[in-house]
């Protein structure tokens, strides 16, 4: 049995001083990047569901104090 490659590789460039990164994608990686691909999907929409709720709260809050002044400083 052969010992598992990892998918990165490094490289170090003497002359400049740059370090070089690079890695290949691995077959266990496609799963991955569904899952992040949803989870960005929920993410902005549990942002957009935030932002709603408290425009919602807002909206409500208003119409619940303008009906009760209304209702108090009304002229008898």
């Amino acid at each position: 049995m052969q010992p598992r490659e990892s998918g990165v590789q490094y490289s170090r460039w003497q002359d400049s001083g740059l370090e070089e990164v690079g890695m290949a994608v691995a077959s266990g990686t496609i799963q991955s990047s569904r899952w992040d691909g949803i989870s960005g999907r929920l993410c902005k929409l549990g942002t957009t569901m935030k932002v709603l709720s408290a425009l919602a709260l807002l909206c409500a809050v208003f119409i619940l104090g303008y009906t009760t002044g209304y209702y108090v400083h009304k002229c008898k």
